[in-house]
């Protein structure tokens, strides 16, 4: 303690007084004051050690809240037309719902004309607390202690740092390709997912007829689509040439093997092809078990069988209302699907996707608390956007990967395939009336496409790295940019009937069998012959 020598004028002679009279008083102080710093800092923190212990004992998944948050909360996003909601998905929310949100730090982001919206840890906790301000002692009266690193604590809630966002806009062909060389394999001389469509004029390889396995709502040929120029094209990477898929070399290459599709009703589209494709050398068995999207097939000849997981948003869900499948889905992005998750261990290969289903109205939950919502009513709950469970759902769908004791096979992440409405949104009549590809460049990957894309490649590469720890294999099945190109590709509203009395959105989600999505295959046979090269 540093304390005053004199409290005399500067400039006026000192007189030498006796001391004994102000020892007592001196040693009173100091006696004081060596006793206030040690017991002052334990009540005056006591009850904020309890709130930080609350926020210390959180899961990672819980502190994390305060990342990744988006400001846009109204996006007009399309919903999937096999499974909308009763309202519009680009449902703005009210005004005075945001005026309600509680406030939040924020930190604004260089070059950029939009507010971000945070959440904080004190926004976890039930009740916001702030430590409450030391009061300033009188220096005539008691000499002021300096601030000991020792015993102060310094409780102030750390700055949210916003998500790092591309400044770019959209992205061409070639600017995705660097976006994705790092979770791609840089050891392969060919990138399969670099390149255009060209002509292919003897597809297709099926047709309605010759497969079973088609839906109603994807089979285009039935409802009588007028053009037939969207089956004769086929991908081309710039530095290879992607062979046509073989049934034969494939069922082959397959032998004793397993295959599980985990995601929504894009994934159960690309296993329908699948199917569709092997159909000219064998139909499979149906041994599924339920009569749900739950299904599995067997090659018998051959050993292999297919299986696909009804996972749409990959994550721990329930029904708000279990007989109405419209209504909002609660989402727990910390806690793992264990129907999906306890039945890989044994498959060889998985592929993973997700995408359409997050545009739909859901609440989220961390550590079983509701931290925010897409398109809810609630005035007292945070409205995020899309991207903050998207990015979620992966990153604990991967952790569950990682988490698996006996399971030794191969993760494909399929990545996001967009959809094309144009000239209006779903629900308001857009339609991907195109009749062929888009050239190379000619379309540029943005907006939540963008997002969603660089979403997946950066809980990929977290996945790598883990997966790498215990000799797990993640890769990149880079479906985006190929699928990006293929506006032509959709049912429109060539997988119903016409139906003059009723008006039923157009389908520029899911793709017409046969059709673009076919490619899918093509790759998945290159991806596991290289897989078998390793």
């Amino acid at each position: 303690m540093k304390f005053q020598s004199s409290e005399l004028p500067i400039g006026k002679p000192q007189t030498r007084r006796k001391t004994a009279p102000k020892l007592a008083p001196l040693i009173v102080i100091t006696i004081l004051f060596t006793i206030i710093p040690i017991y002052y800092p334990s009540i005056r923190y006591s009850s904020q050690k309890k709130i930080s212990e609350v926020i210390s004992s959180n899961s990672e998944d819980t502190i994390q809240v305060v990342d990744h948050l988006d400001n846009d909360l109204q996006v007009n996003h399309p919903c999937p037309v096999e499974d909308v909601p009763t309202k519009p998905c680009n449902v703005p929310i009210k005004e005075e719902q945001q005026q309600h949100e509680p406030e939040q730090e924020q930190e604004k982001p260089e070059k950029d004309d939009k507010s971000t919206k945070f959440v904080t840890k004190s926004d976890i906790t039930d009740k916001k607390v702030q430590p409450e301000p030391r009061k300033k002692l009188d220096r005539h009266n008691q000499p002021a202690r300096k601030k000991s690193g020792h015993h102060q604590r310094d409780f102030t809630v750390p700055k949210v740092v916003p998500e790092k966002t591309d400044q770019k806009k959209q992205l061409s062909n070639d600017d995705v390709r660097i976006l994705s060389s790092e979770v791609s394999r840089s050891s392969e001389s060919c990138d399969l997912f670099s390149g255009e469509w060209v002509k292919n004029p003897e597809g297709p390889y099926y047709t309605n007829d010759t497969c079973y396995a088609i839906q109603q709502h994807q089979n285009c040929l039935k409802f009588e689509r007028p053009d037939s120029d969207f089956l004769k094209w086929r991908w081309k990477p710039d530095a290879c040439e992607l062979p046509i898929f073989d049934p034969t070399q494939f069922l082959e290459f397959v032998r004793g093997k397993s295959l599980a599709f985990v995601g929504d009703s894009v994934a159960r589209n690309h296993m329908q092809s699948l199917i569709c494709l092997l159909s000219k050398v064998v139909y499979p068995e149906d041994v599924s078990e339920t009569q749900d999207e739950n299904r599995r097939w067997i090659y018998k000849d051959y050993d292999f069988n297919i299986s696909m997981f009804w996972a749409p948003y990959l994550v721990k869900t329930e029904k708000t209302d279990p007989n109405d499948v419209t209504q909002p889905f609660n989402l727990y992005l910390d806690e793992f699907d264990e129907f999906w998750t306890n039945q890989i261990q044994g498959f060889d290969y998985v592929i993973i996707s997700a995408g359409h289903w997050f545009f739909r109205p859901t609440m989220f939950y961390l550590n079983r608390r509701l931290v925010g919502c897409l398109y809810c009513p609630q005035s007292n709950v945070n409205h995020v956007t899309s991207y903050f469970s998207y990015r979620r759902a992966f990153r604990t769908a991967f952790r569950a990967i990682n988490s698996l004791e006996n399971y030794k096979g191969v993760t494909f992440l399929r990545t996001f395939a967009p959809s094309h409405f144009e000239n209006g949104p779903w629900d308001k009549g857009g339609d991907c009336a195109r009749t062929k590809p888009f050239k190379r460049n000619e379309k540029k990957l943005e907006g939540y496409n963008l997002e969603f894309y660089k979403i997946q490649l950066d809980e990929l590469k977290i996945a790598q790295r883990a997966g790498r720890r215990r000799g797990l294999k993640f890769r990149l099945f880079d479906a985006t940019q190929p699928m990006l190109l293929r506006p032509d590709g959709h049912p429109s509203k060539y997988g119903r009937y016409t139906n003059p009395n009723a008006t039923v959105p157009n389908d520029c989600v899911h793709w017409c069998l046969p059709g673009p999505i076919d490619a899918w295959n093509d790759f998945l046979v290159e991806l596991l012959k290289r897989e078998v090269g390793d």
